[in-house]
């Protein structure tokens, strides 16, 4: 579904986007000698993800006004991404990053420090498109990426909370950008301010002690949200809601690339959310999307387009207890 630049939007996401530029050899960056260009951000997959999933979604970020902002702009016009609150910022440098591959997995190498993106502030957040929406999505990586930029992102989860705009959350947790304590906090406030929260087992272990995904479950029910879909790799995910804990099993797929799958993982779930399917519902199509994401190379260019996830979707779920799954009905 195309959005156009003033037409509100369903879904809008915020954080930074960067240019990606992935070795098209394995080994380690030094010993690369060409790249394929794509792009990155996790919130910008997001969005495309969620727009290739039928969803009317929108971006809130600042990119420069050099060739990489330019290719960016390109990137969310051909994908129906809506630009409204995009700045371009004169002379800003949009960030990019490199991606290796070796025996040990991915390794990323970014060049975003005073990137236009960092300089992202309340005064970058559209309250009245924010209201209009039915969901905003925020991470721990836009939190992460400045004080003015976590702020933006506070902001806009108060903002959605006062107007009944749904609002999930990623912590999509990065080491290499901040401390482990501050991640902490800042993260488990954000918990407390997010109507549905969307993190990875590994997450779950870290900002709760505990080790069994049921008690990393009630550990971060107790924080506030309303529903936790617990991210599971291979395994799936599990979403909890206080009464019901419901398994999703995995798609299986050969995986060749996790780059942005659990971004893509995101945005074909707020798709289905905001089109008033069950959470559990939106999960299963999401764990399908993240699934055939990992079969290509790049964060954006295997994201799946909503027919081909469909076409793959199981109908099994597995409920390990009884009881409603309480859906926050999204604004009209």
């Amino acid at each position: 579904m195309t959005t156009a630049p003033n037409t509100p939007a369903d879904i809008l996401a915020l954080g930074e986007a960067m240019l990606e530029f992935n070795a098209d050899a394995d080994g380690a960056l030094e010993t690369a000698e060409s790249f394929s260009v794509g792009y990155g951000g996790d919130t910008s997959n997001v969005a495309v993800a969620a727009a290739r999933s039928g969803g009317r979604a929108a971006y809130i970020t600042r990119v420069g006004d050099d060739a990489f902002g330019t290719v960016l702009m390109r990137l969310w016009e051909r994908e129906g991404v809506g630009t409204s609150h995009v700045t371009r910022e004169p002379g800003g440098r949009t960030g990019i990053y490199f991606i290796a591959r070796g025996p040990a997995g991915h390794g990323f190498t970014y060049y975003r420090a005073d990137s236009p993106a960092s300089r992202l502030s309340p005064a970058d957040v559209p309250e009245e498109a924010i209201a209009a929406a039915k969901l905003l999505h925020v991470t721990g990586i836009t939190q992460a990426i400045s004080t003015t930029s976590c702020d933006a992102a506070f902001h806009a989860m108060a903002v959605a909370r006062a107007t009944g705009t749904l609002v999930t959350y990623d912590p999509n947790h990065r080491p290499a950008l901040w401390s482990r304590d501050r991640a902490r906090a800042v993260i488990l406030r954000s918990l407390e301010l997010c109507d549905i929260a969307l993190p990875n087992i590994e997450e779950g272990r870290m900002l709760t002690g505990q080790e069994s995904p049921e008690a990393v479950l009630e550990g971060l029910l107790a924080r506030g949200p309303k529903v936790v879909v617990l991210k599971m790799g291979a395994e799936g995910a599990l979403v909890a809601d206080g009464a019901e804990v419901t398994r999703v099993p995995a798609h299986h797929v050969t995986p060749v690339d996790a780059s942005g799958a659990g971004d893509t993982f995101d945005g074909a779930f707020a798709a289905r959310l905001v089109e008033g399917v069950p959470a559990v519902e939106a999960a299963r199509y999401a764990v399908v999307a993240a699934a055939l994401t990992t079969t290509g190379h790049g964060a954006v260019r295997p994201i799946p387009h909503r027919a081909d996830v469909l076409s793959r979707l199981s109908p099994s779920v597995d409920r390990r207890t009884s009881g409603g799954t309480p859906h926050k009905e999204s604004p009209a």
